[in-house]
């Protein structure tokens, strides 16, 4: 997995307004940490009390695989951007250079045979193409590798974070490392961890 372009926005306005429920002058509130803007962001997941954290907006890029891909979608407030498509290019793809290091090496070969073949066809048009390119497509294994753009905010990642900083899928916990890079997340999420 690999993850590059991060950006991060809102952060200190986000900040700033997670002190408006108990202003009576919205103009004194700074983009300072205070112990309760900490209190509120490392608050029990579901409360609302958290809910400053929507407002700092992460972008990135990520290359990951199918298998986590398949997981990360049941999350409802991480949007894909545009990725990487396996319907418009899978058979451009050199398939080792696409597949972790799980992906057993057989698997690879006879999906790159398939792939050679139908490349080598004259006529996409034929049954016997569309057929092949099917087979290509439901043979692509779990560790095949895609690069997708995401948008998201803190709250989404720190339920992201406590569901999956233990899980098995060692991509879950790279994921969840890369978050705790985040600017000031272990200050405003984990409390100060």
């Amino acid at each position: 997995m690999q993850i590059s372009n991060v950006s991060v926005y809102g952060l200190e306005n986000a900040i700033r307004v997670s002190k408006f429920p108990k202003a009576v002058n919205t103009e004194d509130c700074t983009k300072e940490v205070t112990k309760t803007t900490a209190k509120l962001g490392s608050c029990k997941s579901g409360t609302g009390h958290d809910n400053f954290l929507k407002g700092i907006v992460v972008q990135f890029d990520m290359r990951f695989t199918n298998k986590m891909s398949v997981e990360l979608e049941r999350y409802h407030f991480i949007d894909f951007i545009s990725s990487q498509s396996t319907m418009h290019r899978i058979t451009k793809f050199r398939l080792e250079d696409q597949c972790n290091e799980y992906v057993d090496q057989r698997i690879i070969d006879i999906v790159q045979e398939m792939i050679d073949v139908y490349n080598g066809l004259e006529d996409m048009a034929t049954e016997f193409a569309k057929d092949l390119y099917l087979r290509i497509l439901y043979n692509i294994p779990s560790g095949f590798e895609l690069t997708a753009g995401f948008t998201t905010n803190y709250q989404q990642l720190k339920t992201i974070y406590i569901q999956r900083k233990t899980h098995r899928l060692p991509e879950w916990r790279e994921f969840c490392k890369w978050v705790e890079t985040l600017p000031m997340f272990g200050e405003l999420v984990l409390g100060g961890a």
